[in-house]
């Protein structure tokens, strides 16, 4: 069972992976200082705050670009399913280590 939080790498695009993940909750607030980061939502409603403006609101079918060094947190009152665009240096929580962390290694494993 996939946890939610846990993406997990189902492509490679050049030097972008495409990743899906369930999420459910708070995140943590982070940034990453190199890399954007697109969220499509698959399934559920994704509210992404950003630091110093509006909060993000997103259903099924709509994506967002969060720009490299912009600070934000993703939350899910309840499930969403995502597919998200990363370059394969994109660190999962960026700036900060957190509990939920997942390293790059963990998310392009083994999952047959």
């Amino acid at each position: 069972m996939v946890e939610h939080w846990t993406p997990r790498v189902v492509g490679r695009v050049n030097d972008q992976y495409v990743k899906v993940a369930k999420l459910l909750g708070d995140f943590v607030w982070h940034a990453h200082e190199d890399e954007d980061e697109l969220f499509l939502v698959v399934s559920g409603r994704l509210r992404i705050q950003l630091e110093n403006a509006d909060d993000v609101e997103l259903g099924p079918g709509q994506f967002y670009v969060v720009p490299r060094g912009v600070r934000h947190n993703p939350v899910a009152e309840e499930e969403v399913r995502i597919v998200l665009i990363e370059t394969v240096t994109t660190t999962h929580t960026g700036d900060v280590v957190a509990d939920g962390s997942v390293s790059i290694d963990q998310q392009v494993g083994d999952f047959s």
